[in-house]
């Protein structure tokens, strides 16, 4: 079957006025999407945040009178500021179409992540299998590459234990483990991240080695627990917050590295981390950073 796809641009102060006018014309669905490749990595607690620019689609059938329904829309939305933009999509596998848009790929010279849907492609390499549905990290966004870039540079079987905050869906951890870390414990603010990087652990086969918790409790167990590594992939606010307490469970001579954080951001984050750490000159790809110190 194939649909008609409306799309109306404008931006988070209308988003409800979209949504609502796209289902009273008789949309099936509604998508939100980013208008301006504007970043939300992670979101604080209780937040529910959305992109400056939107894009609200709707899914009608082809049944329905386009210029009607476009008609109704421009009525609807006549107080606001947007545009609007139609598309036959048509019948297709959607499932794998969707699974067409991810493939393996390669971090560093040991380690590759690959779907599960794909065989991979160095049998003998350090191969991650990920479910690439899930939202919560797959190494495609160049801060989880450079964080997975440097823990195939730098984890080894004498890499005993990583801290990994922000876990999301567990790929950093579980990366470390399958390189040769002997334990790994995940902290996040969602409960589904942990589910996420549970069911992924077990796909890897190294559940055994990694624990997951949310803040709260992961620091009323773990208030003394120090680590060779502690790595965090969040946003580069809640890194300036979590300095004193990732710096103190960073063992003396251990590894922090930061990510999360965007070139014009990397001098306000190193400043703070000096405090604790012997801090190296920024890595980068594309607009972001990776921050990498030794704790003194």
């Amino acid at each position: 079957m194939s649909w008609l796809q409306i799309s109306v641009n404008t931006t988070k102060n209308y988003l409800e006025l979209a949504e609502d006018c796209l289902f009273s014309a008789g949309a099936h669905t509604v998508t939100l999407t980013d208008a301006a490749d504007q970043p939300i990595l992670e979101p604080g607690p209780n937040e529910t945040p959305v992109w400056d620019a939107i894009v609200a689609t709707g899914l009608f059938t082809l049944e329905d009178n386009q210029q009607a329904l476009l008609d109704n829309i421009e009525q609807c939305l006549t107080d606001i500021d947007f545009t609007c933009d139609t598309e036959i999509l048509q019948d297709q596998n959607w499932t794998r179409a969707w699974m067409e848009h991810f493939h393996e790929m390669q971090f560093g010279e040991r380690l590759w992540v690959c779907p599960l849907h794909i065989e991979p492609p160095d049998p003998s390499a350090v191969n991650l299998r990920l479910d690439p549905g899930l939202a919560f990290g797959t190494g495609t966004h160049p801060t989880t590459s450079l964080c997975l870039r440097w823990l195939d540079q730098n984890i080894d079987t004498e890499s005993a234990a990583l801290l990994d905050y922000g876990c999301g869906s567990g790929i950093l951890a579980i990366a470390a483990c399958l390189l040769g870390a002997t334990h790994a414990d995940g902290v996040d603010i969602d409960p589904q991240a942990l589910t996420a990087t549970h069911d992924n652990a077990e796909v890897n086969q190294v559940s055994d080695k990694i624990k997951t918790f949310l803040p709260d409790d992961y620091l009323k167990q773990h208030e003394r627990t120090q680590y060779d590594v502690v790595v965090a992939n969040i946003l580069s606010g809640p890194l300036a917050e979590l300095a004193p307490t990732l710096a103190q469970h960073t063992k003396l001579d251990g590894h922090i590295v930061l990510s999360g954080i965007l070139k014009e951001q990397a001098e306000s984050v190193l400043e703070t981390y000096r405090k604790y750490f012997d801090m190296d000159e920024p890595a980068f790809e594309e607009d972001w950073v990776l921050l990498h110190g030794v704790r003194r």
